[in-house]
């Protein structure tokens, strides 16, 4: 499949969700306390870095809204115009754009810390190498990203999706040690991994990496 046909697909399936994704996700943070202490973490290391903080494939915002929260000058970036149009409703002090992380619409060295959680997963492996080169691209020397991602060792087709409305994109599971090797690839140094859920079917993966001071 070529990159112009999984954006478009990814694209269209989030368009096509978005108002029922937003209401299923809008309260998630508050029972999730592990992950709002990852998220802590990240702000943390963003915070020692210092700019701007970019939420790329930011959805409907409430992630980018909880950083914002936790003292960050956070803004997003997302794919889907419909969730990027729903994340300005939302949340009106916080700025979104539309843009891909395939060609990421920021200046060079412009931000201080990348989150991309759980928005990698729909990217192809021969795409996420230039995907993390814009991201380093992106970075502030010293500069921070998060990589949050489904663990294991296969893809699958999804075909229908939050509220039962239809989908058509690929979702990836990956083993922790090949995305910490694009890192490393891509001019990363890992700073923290974490395992969230390892008993679940498909756990979740977190990686925190730095690039060269």
């Amino acid at each position: 499949m070529s990159a112009p046909d999984w954006l478009a697909d990814t694209r269209t399936s989030y368009d096509t969700v978005a108002e029922s994704y937003t209401d299923l996700t809008r309260e998630s943070l508050a029972k999730l306390p592990l992950l709002r202490g990852v998220l802590a973490l990240f702000a943390e290391a963003a915070r020692e870095v210092g700019g701007p903080v970019a939420d790329v494939g930011c959805g409907p915002g409430h992630i980018t809204a909880h950083l914002r929260g936790l003292g960050l000058d956070a803004f997003g970036v997302d794919l889907s115009p419909r969730m990027v149009d729903i994340a300005r409703r939302d949340h009106p002090g916080a700025r979104f754009e539309v843009g891909s992380m395939t060609d990421l619409p920021l200046a060079d060295g412009s931000v201080g810390a990348v989150l991309a959680f759980y928005s990698v997963i729909h990217v192809p492996d021969a795409e996420v190498p230039a995907v993390l080169a814009h991201f380093r691209r992106v970075l502030r020397p010293g500069g921070v990203v998060l990589l949050g991602f489904h663990v294991g060792d296969r893809d699958h087709l999804k075909t229908e999706g939050y509220g039962g409305h239809p989908m058509s994109l690929h979702v990836h599971r990956r083993p922790v040690e090949r995305v910490a090797g694009w890192l490393r690839d891509a001019g990363f140094t890992i700073a923290a991994q974490v395992l969230l859920d390892p008993d679940d079917e498909v756990p979740g993966g977190v990686l925190v990496a730095r690039t060269p001071a």
